[in-house]
């Protein structure tokens, strides 16, 4: 049947409606990026890469201050410069990899500039995930009470060594996306397509998709989970201590410690809802062939915005001065006075013991 609607939003919604209706009944789950949603995709992409950008070179400029001031970096410090390092050169790569994308089309520039930034984007992602498992995996064995030995050794050998860890990281993620640069090149020049097609499905893309989420999801995802197991154990077992040490009289407090174990209770969170949103977005663009990397590209960015900021969160410091600069900055506009947040928590009255 032939339906002959005029151009307008109608003739859309009907076009698309008749799309997902065939998909449907083809019995297959499929994410169809029209131009509009990829224009979209690319347009926030951009506003979330400039604050993840804000935030991690607030976290940079903040350690440096702290640098100045006791002329060294803890441990912790430097594995959280090396992630917001990584997250803003993450950001404006990727940002530049989905620019391509919708601006270069017609494939004027060299095809071997794609794979090279597509590798470099998966390298970074590589990168960030495990230098977050680190950071994890830190914090659970600087607050365990009781010292365990493995524990103990393991610290100790990475903690004195925690520069050449950040480095090594890397280049192993470096060296783990070289081949993509190969499956690529070999797929682009077997094919005929425009630049907007070189991430073609082939066997060999699948084959190295399916090692890539191993190395760099699913193995550093193991050691978060293993993680936070260990912090959340030790925690209920430190205020079972503190609990009975009071006599159950008073509230357990734990000030500072506290707040590093949200934070990575946080990050954990953050990383579970992101691992299972990842890997079925690379499903779909593997298994059922649709070529959205810009969207897997466009949760990874949200992903790491959200662990920029809860970094920030981490430091009491760094979360202080933010909310101070906010507000001041709202100041100047009277008319978004109820956008500020306080700056101090309100203390509430305790209720008289019985």
């Amino acid at each position: 049947m032939n339906w002959d609607f005029q151009e307008g939003p109608l003739n859309v919604v009907t076009t698309s409606f008749h799309t997902c209706s065939k998909v449907f009944r083809q019995g297959k789950v499929a994410i169809m990026l029209s131009l509009e949603l990829k224009l979209a995709i690319w347009v926030v992409m951009g506003f979330i890469a400039i604050l993840a950008t804000f935030f991690n070179l607030y976290i940079m400029l903040m350690s440096l201050q702290i640098h100045r001031t006791n002329g060294h970096w803890t441990p912790s410090e430097t594995i959280i410069i090396a992630l917001s390092l990584a997250g803003s050169t993450y950001q404006f790569l990727s940002y530049t990899w989905v620019t391509f994308q919708e601006m270069d089309k017609n494939c004027y520039l060299d095809r071997g500039i794609e794979p090279l930034l597509l590798a470099l984007v998966f390298s970074l992602k590589f990168t960030i995930i495990w230098i977050t498992a680190f950071l994890t995996f830190y914090y659970s064995t600087k607050l365990v009470i009781e010292p365990i030995s493995c524990y103990t050794k393991i610290q100790e050998a990475f903690f004195k060594h925690v520069g050449t860890v950040v480095m090594v990281i890397p280049i192993c993620g470096f060296s783990s996306c070289m081949p993509l640069m190969t499956v690529l090149t070999l797929t682009n020049s077997t094919s005929s397509s425009s630049c907007s097609e070189a991430t073609a499905i082939s066997h060999s893309w699948v084959i190295y998709i399916g090692c890539y989420l191993v190395i760099t999801d699913i193995a550093p995802g193991l050691l978060i989970l293993k993680s936070s197991i260990s912090i959340t154990f030790h925690l209920v077992i430190h205020l079972r201590h503190m609990k009975d040490s009071n006599n159950g009289f008073h509230k357990p407090k734990l000030g500072t410690e506290m707040r590093v174990i949200r934070m990575n209770l946080m990050l954990v969170a953050a990383f579970l809802c992101f691992l299972g949103v990842d890997l079925f977005t690379h499903y779909l663009n593997v298994v059922q062939a649709e070529k959205n990397l810009s969207i897997i590209m466009f949760f990874t960015c949200i992903y790491f915005t959200v662990n920029s900021m809860v970094l920030i969160y981490g430091r009491k410091s760094f979360w202080k001065e933010l909310l101070h600069q906010y507000n001041h900055f709202l100041d100047e506009f009277p008319c978004l006075n109820c956008l500020k947040v306080p700056e101090t928590k309100i203390k509430v009255n305790p209720s008289p013991g019985h």
